[in-house]
């Protein structure tokens, strides 16, 4: 149940390319809430620390990096500082650094006040990997939003394209399979599928079908805690 002190939060997590961030930030827009894309923050820290030629095993120096970053998200655009870093971190090689760094309880920890700060009125809603089950317990909805690994591998592999980056199917399925081994398996905070949460399989679903769905639970958490 959620603290109704608090403007409300719908958390939404799920692996990689699954559309949540998609279905994340429409919904936002629709309700007119704050958007978190919470995975864009690690992939700012792997962004930033690979400028500077830091290890992803430097778990001291990452976490540094992730404190003092100045983070916005303006009409669409990520900004790290006053540079749109929007394409920059949609990289596979930006994203496989991610997924490496987000590993370590000193990064994830660091990030912790910077994505509660996120939580203004009139709401939020939130996606990434433990946004339910660690970030932001007392949604008042939660969903994890998942797909089948082909359908992901399908969807990133177009986005990369549509970006002008190369792609190669088969490295993609690697990939996806890989990072949902080590997202599931690290010690701190691992993608589970949170207590209270509905989970929702977009593999045969479009954006506007998986965007209604979430909508419609929200409404209908809204009345039940009204």
């Amino acid at each position: 149940m959620s603290d109704s002190s608090k403007p409300p939060v719908i958390a939404i997590d799920g692996p990689t390319a699954s559309g949540k961030g998609t279905v994340a930030a429409l919904v936002a827009n629709a309700l007119g809430f704050h958007y978190l894309d919470s995975g864009a923050l690690y992939r700012l820290v792997s962004l930033a620390s690979e400028r500077e030629g830091i290890s992803t095993e430097n778990a001291s120096f990452l976490s540094k990096i992730a404190a003092s970053m100045l983070v916005s998200f303006q009409n669409g655009q990520i900004m790290l500082g006053n540079e749109d870093v929007s394409d920059l971190i949609r990289t596979e090689k930006i994203g496989r650094r991610a997924s490496k760094l987000a590993v370590h309880p000193e990064v994830r920890q660091a990030l912790v006040r910077l994505q509660h700060d996120f939580r203004q009125n009139p709401g939020l809603v939130a996606d990434g990997r433990d946004m339910a089950s660690v970030l932001f317990p007392d949604a008042r909805l939660k969903v994890f939003l998942t797909a089948s690994v082909a359908a992901r591998a399908e969807r990133r592999y177009k986005q990369l394209i549509a970006k002008g980056f190369s792609a190669n199917m088969s490295d993609l399925l690697l990939d996806l399979t890989a990072r949902d081994a080590r997202d599931s398996s690290r010690g701190s905070a691992p993608l589970i599928v949170a207590e209270g949460a509905i989970v929702l399989d977009t593999s045969d679903l479009s954006i506007d079908q998986a965007v209604s769905q979430v909508m419609r639970w929200y409404e209908a958490s809204s009345k039940s805690s009204a």
